[in-house]
């Protein structure tokens, strides 16, 4: 009796969230580790069924680091990375594509499996994600994203449909263009006017000290993130992901948020519950 009381008490806690966010277009980036954990990864896609039948509009952008560089390795291509981008030869794109669209084709059939319809989608079909050679030092066939195409996008969410997209663009020269996987995913949020945009990461969130479990901000303004960042206090690999956030927010999401991947239905927890479990990034 009392576990069944508390799973009300949960539901009548997650009630008032529903009700804002339905109809609302959600953005989570997931990649990383923890896509390699097929436990912590069935969870993260139980979240965004249990999403869609609440009523939002999720779309799963994803990454694939890990399993591209074992591919990479297997076929004897140097694996280089210049400020946390991957350089990216003719051959590497191949390879950086191919690997893609094979964990797309996964991560289609395993939400299918629980229970809701979803489409792959490339970035470079449909001009959906259109690229420029990113600035600064060469990267090789690394991009930016110029411009998003939401028309695709707009048809599945309106049908039910989850949407699933590989971060691959192309360029005006026809080409193919490696694109860091939380600038595609904040740009897809912004050009859909997203009410939350979610980055699904192998770490808590931003920290103050990332050795005292008890020093997680929940909470931070966009002035205080980049101050943070200015500081030093974000660094490493959680500041393409702050930066991330602080982009789509100034690009007009109402609310971005830094998870970790590998918690129990984190997802769920962040968006459903008063206090959450990561690190939440508002206007002010």
């Amino acid at each position: 009796m009392e576990e069944a009381i508390k799973k009300s008490e949960v539901l009548i806690e997650a009630l008032p969230y529903i009700k804002k966010f339905y109809g609302k277009v959600v953005i989570v980036k997931y990649g990383g580790s923890s896509l390699l954990d097929k436990k912590a990864r069935s969870m993260v896609l139980q979240d965004i069924v249990f999403m869609r039948y609440a009523g939002m509009k999720p779309i799963l952008v994803h990454g694939g680091g890990p399993n591209i560089n074992e591919q990479l390795k297997k076929r004897n291509i140097e694996t280089k990375f210049i400020n946390g981008l991957r350089v990216t030869c003719e051959k590497s794109m191949d390879v950086v594509d191919s690997v893609l669209m094979g964990i797309n084709k996964e991560l289609v059939n395993e939400i299918i499996e629980f229970g809701s319809e979803a489409f792959g989608l490339s970035g470079k079909e449909n001009n959906m994600i259109q690229a420029s050679k990113k600035e600064g030092p060469d990267l090789g066939y690394v991009g930016s994203v110029a411009s998003i195409d939401t028309t695709i996008l707009h048809r599945l969410v309106d049908t039910n449909i989850i949407p699933v997209i590989c971060p691959v663009g192309k360029g005006k020269d026809g080409k193919l263009y490696n694109i860091n996987a939380d600038e595609a995913a904040s740009n897809i949020a912004i050009a859909l006017n997203a009410e939350k945009f979610v980055v699904l990461t192998n770490v808590t969130g931003v920290m103050k000290n990332e050795k005292e479990p008890g020093s997680l901000f929940h909470s931070l303004t966009m002035e205080t993130a980049d101050q943070f960042v200015e500081a030093g206090i974000i660094k490493g690999g959680m500041m393409p992901k702050t930066n991330a956030c602080l982009h789509a927010l100034k690009g007009g999401v109402r609310k971005s948020h830094i998870v970790n991947a590998n918690l129990p239905h984190a997802l769920l927890l962040e968006m459903f519950t008063d206090k959450g479990i990561g690190t939440e990034i508002v206007h002010e």
